[in-house]
C-alpha cells in the first residue's frame, strides 16, 4: 500500500506542476494579449487562470495528506510538468494562443485521468472527489477553447 501511496503523491505533484504552468500559461496570455478582441480574451484569459488557481492548493494539500512533501520551487513545477508551449506574443497571437491553451488543458484533462484512477485504487475519496470536479471544469475550458477556435 505504501507503495500505492508514494505513487499517488507523485503522480498528484506532476499534477500540480501542469495546472502551476497552465496557470501561468493563462496568465501570460491575459497579460500579452492583443488585437481588437483585446478585451474579450483579456477576460477570457483571466477567468481561466483565477479558476485554476483555486486547484494549486488542495492539490498541494492532498499531497501533505498522502505524508509526502509537496513542491513549491518554480524550477520543481517545470521539471514536474509535462506541458511545453511556446512564447507567444502579438497581434496576430490570439489564435494561436487560444490553440496552445487548449492543448496544454487537454494535456492536464488526461493526466488528472491519470490522477484519479490512482486516486481510486489507492481509496482516496477526497481526491477523487476534487479531481472530479477539476476534470469537469477542464472540459469546460477545452469547450470553450474550442468553441472560440471556431471548432468542435
Amino acid at each position: 500500500m505504501e507503495d500505492n501511496t508514494k505513487a499517488l503523491a507523485e503522480q498528484t505533484a506532476h499534477q500540480l506542476g501542469d495546472v502551476v504552468i497552465l496557470r501561468s500559461l493563462a496568465h501570460g496570455y491575459h497579460w500579452n494579449v492583443m488585437g481588437i478582441e483585446f478585451s474579450q480574451y483579456h477576460d477570457f484569459f483571466e477567468e481561466i487562470y483565477e479558476d485554476i488557481d483555486q486547484s494549486v492548493d488542495p492539490l498541494a494539500e492532498n499531497i501533505l495528506k498522502l505524508g509526502y512533501d509537496s513542491p513549491y520551487l518554480l524550477g520543481d513545477f517545470v521539471d514536474l510538468s509535462c506541458i511545453d508551449e511556446p512564447r507567444i506574443i502579438g497581434s496576430n497571437g490570439v489564435a494561436l494562443m487560444l490553440e496552445s491553451l487548449q492543448r496544454a488543458n487537454k494535456k492536464t484533462i488526461d493526466c488528472y485521468y491519470t490522477l484519479i484512477e490512482m486516486a481510486e485504487r489507492c481509496n482516496e475519496q477526497g481526491l477523487v472527489d476534487f479531481v472530479g470536479g477539476r476534470i469537469d471544469m477542464h472540459n469546460k475550458w477545452d469547450w470553450q477553447l474550442k468553441a472560440s477556435m471556431g471548432i468542435r
